[in-house]
């Protein structure tokens, strides 16, 4: 297919559609109507002979054709941006730029809250899309250029990926402040025989706490798994169970659903928190504007 037979219009009608997972929001974005919108879509579609977005509950879901389009597009368009204002620089207070981060419930409690306000303030028009974090398919996506960034406990080993340690964290255990069975200290002989409700595991591994009991011939008495981290709280408050948790996590908790907490009664390392990007998006500004501020914030909480 020849590129001098697109109209370049279409390219960005793309990448705002596949951003918005909608015509009419898109539509808005690009000042255009609906109509205007739909007719450029149906253009790029027979000319790349493939449908791109299906309509659902969820909105316009990309085909796996779109899926793999979308992160050259979003290159292409702003290296032509780049270009047309003749610099390097990256104009926060300007863009209006979609990025995809791929977050667990962590990134989104502890870290995301307070950066997210910030970014309100220095670049209003810019816009986030929150992900799940988890998932076999992530590298691919990092790669393809449908996720932007992840924050996770684990790293992408693979070459080409960038594994930046941003902050650490430990574990405290939270309690109802009333519970009948717990004094002012937690000592192991309580918390080996409290019943505890944990998050469900990945496959294949194992909780650092688990593998420190295991090392002494030690097991805790898990009475309910949870897919995440906001289920614990809630079920500690209104029962007799525990829940282990990350200590900048357990303080929110704590405050919020009124929960005490306390010191975990075994030695553990501190565990990493890292913010995770594919090279493909080393040299482009944008991406690199917002990962060095990630980077400082993450690590002033």
């Amino acid at each position: 297919m020849n590129l001098r037979t697109i109209d370049l219009n279409l390219l960005l009608v793309f990448d705002t559609v596949y951003a918005e997972r909608s015509i009419s929001k898109a539509a808005d974005k690009l000042n255009l109507s609906q109509p205007t919108v739909s007719n450029a879509l149906a253009r790029l579609r027979d000319r790349l002979s493939d449908p791109l977005f299906t309509r659902s509950a969820s909105g316009m879901m990309p085909t796996a054709r779109a899926k793999a389009l979308a992160g050259p597009i979003r290159q292409a368009l702003d290296l032509m941006e780049l270009g047309i204002r003749g610099d390097n620089e990256f104009d926060p207070a300007a863009s209006s730029r979609n990025f995809v981060i791929a977050v667990e419930d962590y990134g989104e409690a502890v870290i995301l809250p307070p950066f997210v306000d910030w970014l309100a303030r220095v670049a209003p028009n810019l816009t986030l899309r929150i992900l799940p974090g988890q998932g076999g398919t992530l590298a691919d996506e990092l790669r393809d250029g449908n996720i932007d960034l992840c924050i996770d406990y684990f790293v992408q080993r693979a070459p080409k990926f960038h594994n930046e340690c941003v902050m650490t964290e430990r574990l405290v255990t939270l309690a109802r402040p009333d519970h009948p069975q717990l004094r002012d200290d937690l000592s192991l002989e309580d918390y080996l025989a409290l019943r505890h409700v944990v998050l469900t595991p990945r496959p294949g591994a194992t909780p650092m706490i688990d593998l420190a009991l295991s090392k002494r011939g030690l097991r805790r008495h898990v009475a309910v798994e949870v897919p995440h981290f906001l289920s614990m709280p809630l079920l500690v408050q209104a029962s007799e169970m525990v829940c282990t948790l990350p200590h900048r996590m357990a303080l929110l908790y704590a405050d919020h659903f009124r929960l005490r907490s306390h010191a975990l009664p075994l030695k553990l390392p501190m565990f990493p928190v890292y913010l995770t990007w594919h090279s493909l998006v080393d040299d482009d500004p944008a991406h690199s504007w917002l990962r060095t501020h990630l980077i400082e914030h993450c690590r002033r909480l």
